[in-house]
């Protein structure tokens, strides 16, 4: 099935998931007023987004990928409040409309606990309901996690470089990205498709596929989010779709701690004096030092490097009935390498 069919079906079935969970909600005896709000909520944050996410369980599951939309929103509406951000997919932060202010924040949280209602309504019966909890809980745990060392690492009024770090930058993006973007919708398909925690492989040997995927997914999404942050850096307006601030707001991007790790005293001066500034200059001057330690060298190098062991680990995947799958991280990967945007 092409990929714009797979879309087409997939937010087809958001009117049936929205409605299931627009009827519970009324049928709880709440006022007109909150399901109306509450409907808002849905349609504003929901829907609207890549849904890359959730296709990724579209074909077991499309109730379970919208699932994964709703953990998602849940992350994205707190995290702008938190980040004060402005605008969130071209239109203005949820927060930041008339009259929903803080009232957001609860939003967020019925967001997220639509999420064990559709659960228990659609899987209750099934084998691997219990499953399916523990990893949205294991997984929201994690990218929490990782949002707090974002947060208190590198917070956009309080800029200091000595906090900043290769080993904390992957940590974050791993913790933060790859467990609910890349690990949780392939576990999840993994799980209703019934594939089993271990089974035997044809030289008598136990392969265990979920930590194959683990394996492979969560360096996986580590190299999508560094892709992501060197686009900030390296794509134009036009190319990537928006204008890169990751400099400006301090973020501990892969591109500042590459630079950090590569630099002489003299650059890290510079660095030290002109991240994180509100300052067009400032920000050409940082630009200047990304460009005068190799990075684009650096990140080639690292694309290729990552690309070539991922590739190596999903070739080794021994394939079998009811098993693992090459094409799934195959396709995976496909969408990620060299992406521009």
């Amino acid at each position: 099935m092409s990929s714009p069919s797979r879309r087409a079906r997939f937010e087809a079935a958001y009117s049936l998931v929205r409605g299931e969970l627009i009827e519970h909600f009324a049928g709880e005896g709440m006022p007109q007023d909150a399901v109306d709000w509450y409907t808002k909520n849905l349609d504003y944050n929901v829907p609207g987004g890549k849904l890359n996410r959730g296709m990724s369980v579209v074909d077991t599951a499309a109730v379970l990928g919208w699932c994964v939309e709703l953990l998602q929103s849940f992350f994205l509406v707190s995290d702008d409040i938190m980040d004060s951000s402005k605008t969130r997919r071209s239109q203005p932060c949820y927060y930041l409309l008339p009259t929903v202010g803080m009232i957001a924040i609860n939003d967020s949280f019925m967001l997220e606990g639509a999420i064990y209602y559709l659960l228990k309504k659609h899987f209750r019966s099934e084998s691997y309901y219990v499953d399916l909890i523990e990893l949205f809980h294991d997984t929201t745990y994690k990218t929490e996690m990782g949002q707090l060392v974002d947060l208190i690492t590198a917070p956009e009024d309080v800029v200091d470089l000595n906090k900043f770090s290769l080993k904390k930058h992957a940590f974050i993006v791993i913790y933060k990205t790859a467990y609910y973007s890349f690990y949780l919708p392939v576990a999840l398909a993994m799980h209703v498709c019934g594939i089993p925690e271990s089974y035997p492989t044809s030289s008598g040997g136990a392969l265990q596929p979920y930590a194959v995927a683990h394996s492979i997914l969560l360096p996986l999404g580590e190299y999508f989010q560094i892709q992501d942050d060197y686009l900030d850096f390296s794509g134009t307006p036009e190319q990537i779709g928006k204008i890169g601030t990751d400099i400006v707001d301090n973020k501990c991007s892969w591109c500042i701690n590459t630079a950090l790790a590569r630099c002489s005293l003299a650059q890290r001066a510079v660095l030290d004096a002109s991240y994180g500034r509100k300052d067009p200059a400032a920000e050409k001057e940082v630009k200047r030092v990304f460009e005068e330690v190799g990075l684009r060298r650096v990140y080639a190098e690292y694309e290729e490097k990552v690309v070539g062991e991922l590739k190596d680990r999903i070739s080794k995947i021994e394939e079998r009935e009811g098993g693992l799958k090459r094409e799934v991280f195959e396709s995976f990967l496909g969408k990620i390498y060299k992406r521009s945007k």
